[in-house]
Protein backbone atom coordinates (compact mmCIF):
# COMPACT_ATOMS: atom_id res chain seq x y z
CA UNK A 1 0.00 0.00 0.00
CA UNK A 2 1.21 3.54 -0.72
CA UNK A 3 1.14 6.39 1.78
CA UNK A 4 1.08 9.90 0.33
CA UNK A 5 0.90 12.62 2.94
CA UNK A 6 1.67 16.26 3.56
CA UNK A 7 2.67 17.51 7.00
CA UNK A 8 2.28 21.04 8.33
CA UNK A 9 3.06 23.15 11.34
CA UNK A 10 0.06 25.01 12.71
CA UNK A 11 -0.17 28.78 12.87
CA UNK A 12 -3.03 28.92 15.37
CA UNK A 13 -5.10 26.73 17.65
CA UNK A 14 -8.43 27.63 16.05
CA UNK A 15 -8.71 24.00 14.94
CA UNK A 16 -9.94 23.44 18.51
CA UNK A 17 -13.12 25.38 17.68
CA UNK A 18 -15.50 24.54 20.56
CA UNK A 19 -18.37 24.07 18.09
CA UNK A 20 -16.50 21.45 16.06
CA UNK A 21 -16.98 17.74 16.64
CA UNK A 22 -13.47 16.45 17.22
CA UNK A 23 -12.85 12.76 17.45
CA UNK A 24 -9.56 11.86 19.07
CA UNK A 25 -7.46 8.96 20.19
CA UNK A 26 -4.40 8.55 22.38
CA UNK A 27 -1.35 7.13 20.64
CA UNK A 28 1.88 5.66 22.01
CA UNK A 29 4.45 4.71 19.43
CA UNK A 30 8.04 3.69 19.20
CA UNK A 31 10.58 2.53 16.65
CA UNK A 32 12.39 -0.80 16.58
CA UNK A 33 15.14 0.51 14.30
CA UNK A 34 16.65 3.79 13.10
CA UNK A 35 17.30 2.89 9.46
CA UNK A 36 15.37 5.47 7.38
CA UNK A 37 15.28 3.02 4.46
CA UNK A 38 13.24 0.52 6.53
CA UNK A 39 11.29 1.97 9.44
CA UNK A 40 9.56 -0.48 11.80
CA UNK A 41 7.07 1.18 14.12
CA UNK A 42 4.96 -0.18 16.99
CA UNK A 43 1.82 1.76 17.88
CA UNK A 44 -0.89 1.47 20.48
CA UNK A 45 -3.91 3.58 19.56
CA UNK A 46 -6.49 3.53 22.34
CA UNK A 47 -7.24 -0.19 22.72
CA UNK A 48 -5.73 -1.43 19.44
CA UNK A 49 -2.15 -2.15 18.45
CA UNK A 50 -0.25 -2.26 15.17
CA UNK A 51 3.14 -2.93 13.72
CA UNK A 52 4.01 -0.87 10.64
CA UNK A 53 6.83 -1.12 8.13
CA UNK A 54 7.63 1.84 5.87
CA UNK A 55 10.37 2.55 3.36
CA UNK A 56 12.16 5.85 2.71
CA UNK A 57 9.81 8.31 1.02
CA UNK A 58 10.34 9.37 -2.56
CA UNK A 59 8.92 12.88 -2.55
CA UNK A 60 5.94 12.50 -0.22
CA UNK A 61 5.13 8.90 -1.25
CA UNK A 62 6.27 5.67 0.36
CA UNK A 63 5.19 2.09 0.85
CA UNK A 64 3.43 1.32 4.11
CA UNK A 65 2.43 -2.06 5.51
CA UNK A 66 0.43 -2.07 8.74
CA UNK A 67 -0.81 -5.09 10.67
CA UNK A 68 -2.93 -5.42 13.80
CA UNK A 69 -1.15 -7.22 16.64
CA UNK A 70 -2.23 -8.15 20.17
CA UNK A 71 -1.97 -5.19 22.53
CA UNK A 72 0.13 -7.27 24.95
CA UNK A 73 2.67 -7.87 22.18
CA UNK A 74 2.77 -4.15 21.41
CA UNK A 75 3.38 -3.31 25.06
CA UNK A 76 6.35 -5.69 25.11
CA UNK A 77 7.67 -4.41 21.77
CA UNK A 78 7.52 -0.80 23.03
CA UNK A 79 10.00 -1.83 25.74
CA UNK A 80 12.41 -2.89 22.97
CA UNK A 81 12.18 0.37 21.02
CA UNK A 82 15.08 2.76 20.52
CA UNK A 83 14.87 6.39 21.54
CA UNK A 84 11.78 7.76 23.23
CA UNK A 85 8.23 6.49 23.11
CA UNK A 86 6.12 9.22 21.52
CA UNK A 87 2.84 10.03 23.19
CA UNK A 88 0.33 12.14 21.34
CA UNK A 89 -3.35 12.79 20.99
CA UNK A 90 -4.57 12.56 17.41
CA UNK A 91 -7.63 14.55 16.38
CA UNK A 92 -9.46 13.93 13.12
CA UNK A 93 -11.01 17.00 11.53
CA UNK A 94 -13.11 17.03 8.36
CA UNK A 95 -12.49 20.03 6.12
CA UNK A 96 -13.89 20.48 2.61
CA UNK A 97 -14.10 16.78 1.82
CA UNK A 98 -10.78 15.76 3.38
CA UNK A 99 -9.76 14.43 6.77
CA UNK A 100 -6.98 16.28 8.54
CA UNK A 101 -5.13 14.59 11.40
CA UNK A 102 -3.81 16.93 14.05
CA UNK A 103 -1.25 15.44 16.44
CA UNK A 104 -0.74 17.16 19.79
CA UNK A 105 2.46 15.81 21.39
CA UNK A 106 3.12 15.27 25.10
CA UNK A 107 6.25 14.60 27.14
CA UNK A 108 9.55 15.78 25.65
CA UNK A 109 7.72 17.31 22.68
CA UNK A 110 5.00 19.06 24.70
CA UNK A 111 3.69 22.01 22.71
CA UNK A 112 4.45 20.57 19.27
CA UNK A 113 1.31 20.28 17.15
CA UNK A 114 1.43 18.96 13.57
CA UNK A 115 -1.28 18.49 10.96
CA UNK A 116 -1.25 15.85 8.24
CA UNK A 117 -3.42 15.13 5.25
CA UNK A 118 -3.28 11.85 3.34
CA UNK A 119 -3.70 12.16 -0.41
CA UNK A 120 -4.54 9.80 -3.25
CA UNK A 121 -1.77 11.27 -5.43
CA UNK A 122 1.03 13.81 -5.07
CA UNK A 123 -0.85 16.03 -7.53
CA UNK A 124 -4.16 15.96 -5.64
CA UNK A 125 -5.51 19.45 -5.05
CA UNK A 126 -6.97 20.35 -1.65
CA UNK A 127 -7.76 23.40 0.42
CA UNK A 128 -5.93 24.06 3.65
CA UNK A 129 -7.80 25.29 6.72
CA UNK A 130 -6.85 28.76 7.99
CA UNK A 131 -5.02 27.25 10.99
CA UNK A 132 -2.55 25.33 8.78
CA UNK A 133 0.90 26.94 8.53
CA UNK A 134 4.25 25.98 7.03
CA UNK A 135 4.51 22.82 4.92
CA UNK A 136 7.20 20.62 6.53
CA UNK A 137 6.53 17.52 4.42
CA UNK A 138 10.14 17.40 3.20
CA UNK A 139 11.73 18.20 6.58
CA UNK A 140 13.01 15.07 8.30
CA UNK A 141 13.15 17.12 11.53
CA UNK A 142 9.38 16.60 11.93
CA UNK A 143 9.24 12.90 11.15
CA UNK A 144 8.00 10.85 14.06
CA UNK A 145 11.15 8.74 13.98
CA UNK A 146 13.33 11.87 14.24
CA UNK A 147 11.21 13.07 17.16
CA UNK A 148 11.62 9.71 18.91
CA UNK A 149 15.40 9.88 18.47
CA UNK A 150 15.80 13.53 19.54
Amino acid sequence: MKEIERKYLLKSDTWKNPGAELSSSLIQQGYLNSDPDRVVRVRIRDNSAYITIKNRPVGITRSEFEYAIPIEDAQELLKMCIGKILIKRRYEIRFKGNTWEVDEFYGDHEGLVLAEIELVSEEQEYETPEWVGEDVSHSSKYSNMALALS
